[in-house]
């Protein structure tokens, strides 16, 4: 059926990309296998060809794949989908597609550690370079971009500290510089913000988070364009084999069946979260998009359909005050994961943004005493008692 006929995301997210097999399954099945047969040799030239649609290998072609990658896409509103073994791999591949050795890329300092050791170490092997940049600040990236800049890069809301830049505007710069604005959507998947219809060209996620919603599986997608996404990411894709399972997509399947309660429900419980910590006595700062105090609150309202479910926060005065809050945790996950059902609990300094620089992480306002909560679906009564217990009370 065509996605379009749908006028909810909801809909969308749980009825596009299921072809039903002669078997009239109701659930979408598993196409757990590496290779495909052909009726002859003439048909499988014609498929190899391009000339017959048809599955090939499933490094590149599942029709459990094709699936979920039919639903995102419709979902966050692209032509094409291509979807990648991990969150890092769909960046990657969009790199390994889009760019070339002497290109240059402008790049938020606002984002998840692993990405800027991608862009900072791995990326500047092949020959590309790196401009850092505040998000916030539209007049920095004008001044970043160079006659062979090709790509900006961001996370909206950032991590961990959900900073937002101006979608619209920033697609305006991009584009009357020539070149493409790419937007990890993680934090709010398109059920909370469509940043192609805002005029990003390409939107990347790691499904391992929200998508999922349960920490199950490992999975990346890149949604955008036939031209961009179909032709330059797939080919890269297709030869060089960051390639999600089949068994994973499955399970993302089934993830996006649910994911618009499961978001909702956590936005509603990360306000309450969010409110309560700004009224204790022993939090230095709280940093979520819902609260009238965040910088871009504003803004927030008017690009976003709801907030989000990660809050950060800062606890004491050092990292060992924030360890000692992080250490008399009882209920809630100590992980670095996001985007679950459990509430989970992260110092960022020491762990998802640990390999940055010490200065480049205070340059990106992450500080020792800084904490990040991503909030999941248990009863908020429980969250806030478990939180109540991890401040010192002497």
């Amino acid at each position: 059926m065509d996605a379009k006929k749908y006028k909810g995301l909801a809909t969308t997210a749980i009825r596009t990309g299921h072809h039903r097999t002669p078997e009239n399954e109701h659930s979408d099945p598993i196409f757990l296998t590496s290779s495909y047969v052909f009726e002859n040799a003439e048909t499988a030239a014609a498929v190899f060809a391009g000339d017959t649609p048809g599955n090939i290998y499933s490094r590149f072609t599942n029709p459990t794949v094709q699936s979920f990658e039919k639903r995102l896409a419709a979902m966050e509103g692209g032509e094409r989908c291509v979807a990648t073994a991990s969150g890092m791999s769909a960046i990657l591949s969009v790199c390994m597609g889009c760019l070339k050795s002497g290109d240059h890329i402008v790049v938020s300092q606002s984002i998840f550690g692993t990405t800027t050791v991608l862009f900072n170490q791995h990326l500047t092997k092949f020959g590309i370079e790196t401009t850092t940049v505040e998000l916030t600040d539209i007049e920095s990236w004008q001044s970043a971009i160079r006659d062979n800049t090709r790509l900006l890069f961001l996370e909206t809301p950032s991590n961990p500290l959900t900073e937002l830049v101006d979608i619209k505007q920033l697609a305006e710069l991009a584009h009357d510089n020539d070149c493409l604005l790419v937007i990890d959507n993680c934090f709010c998947t398109p059920i909370l913000q469509r940043p192609l219809e805002l005029g990003a060209d390409i939107v990347v996620h790691s499904v391992t988070k929200y998508i999922d919603g349960q920490g199950r599986c490992m999975g990346g997608a890149i949604i955008g364009s036939e031209e961009i996404v179909g032709k330059d990411v797939y080919g890269f894709l297709r030869t060089g084999g960051p390639t999600m399972s089949a068994f994973n997509a499955w399970v993302f399947i089934k993830g996006l069946e649910t994911l618009s309660v499961r978001i909702r429900a956590q936005c509603e419980s990360a306000m309450k979260i969010a409110q309560w910590l700004e009224q204790h006595e022993q939090v230095n700062h709280v940093y979520y998009p819902g609260l009238t105090s965040h910088p871009q609150h504003e803004l927030a309202t008017q690009q976003q359909t709801g907030y989000g479910a990660i809050v950060a926060f800062e606890v004491g005065n050092s990292k060992q005050d924030a360890w000692d809050f992080i250490n008399r945790i009882d209920m809630i996950s100590i992980t670095a994961n996001l985007g679950d059902v459990k509430t989970t609990l992260t110092h960022p300094a020491s762990t998802t943004h640990g390999k940055i620089a010490p200065e480049l992480r205070v340059k990106a306002g992450i500080q020792e005493n800084l904490l990040r909560l991503s909030i999941g679906l248990e009863d908020v009564e429980d969250l806030i008692t478990d939180l109540s217990c991890a401040f010192n009370v002497d």
